[in-house]
């Protein structure tokens, strides 16, 4: 049996998706992030496959999202994309040591992952915290700089006006900072898995390919994986969350 607990912890709501025998127990754990305009219910098969192999998965609600979201329009405003990532940043100390304080995770087998915005979330905090021991990244992005320029010139901005300038170099330093492009060796000694569909319309392939075929052959890139989904769009298939589990699984026992 397994149990999905509702928490709340500082100002982010949470669900939290454990086995009922072990929910006391200290236990590896996995942050996992959900995507743009979504909400944490909607990665519950994601924490349920993590739960079934004894981890702890923690689902938290984004910044304007879910029972977050400030108005019907919040998340209508693409340009506040940024503001949501850092917000996850800001806050994931704060769960983790909440977790940790209580004896229910493991302070050496924390894992982060994320799909699409989450997975953004993901690639961004493998730059920012040496306490990450495993990462996954569903098609997210590695390069916040590219990947803003190419969202300005996409369908995501339909309907706006005057996008021309928004991408400031006070905003590009900023971004750079949280790039795991600009600092790949960031992930030295970590296992991350990344999976990435190749007809992806929202965040696009092209930039995760070139990112791993850039450091694949480089020493701290040694615990990398990359899983193409050929033919796929902007959807996580149900065996990549399965996949995604059993990565964890077997980095936190490696």
């Amino acid at each position: 049996m397994f149990q999905i607990i509702q928490k709340t912890i500082g100002e982010v709501p949470l669900l939290e998706v454990v086995k009922e025998e072990l929910r006391n127990e200290e236990l590896p754990t996995v942050i996992f992030y959900h995507g743009w305009t979504s909400h944490k219910e909607s990665v519950l098969v994601q924490g349920y496959e993590l739960a079934k192999r004894g981890i702890r998965a923690i689902l938290p609600e984004a910044y304007m999202h879910g029972e977050r979201s400030q108005s019907a329009q919040s998340t209508q405003d693409n340009t506040v994309f940024w503001e949501v990532v850092t917000h996850n940043l800001k806050e994931v100390n704060m769960i983790r040591e909440k977790y940790i304080s209580q004896n229910l995770s493991d302070a050496e087998k924390f894992g982060i992952s994320g799909l699409s915005m989450g997975g953004i979330t993901t690639s961004a905090m493998l730059t920012q915290f040496d306490w990450i021991h495993s990462a996954a990244i569903l098609m997210g992005n590695t390069s916040p700089v590219d990947f803003s320029n190419w969202l300005l010139s996409s369908k995501w901005t339909d309907g706006y006006e005057n996008m021309d300038g928004l991408l400031t170099e006070k905003i590009k330093n900023q971004l750079n900072a949280i790039s795991l492009s600009e600092q790949p060796e960031k992930i030295a000694g970590k296992s991350v898995y990344f999976w990435h569909g190749t007809k992806d319309e929202l965040v696009p392939f092209e930039q995760t390919k070139q990112f791993i075929e850039q450091i694949k052959d480089e020493p701290y890139a040694r615990n990398i994986s990359f899983t193409i989904g050929s033919g796929h769009g902007h959807k996580v298939p149900y065996e990549i969350a399965v996949s995604m589990a059993e990565f964890f699984k077997d980095s936190f026992e490696g």
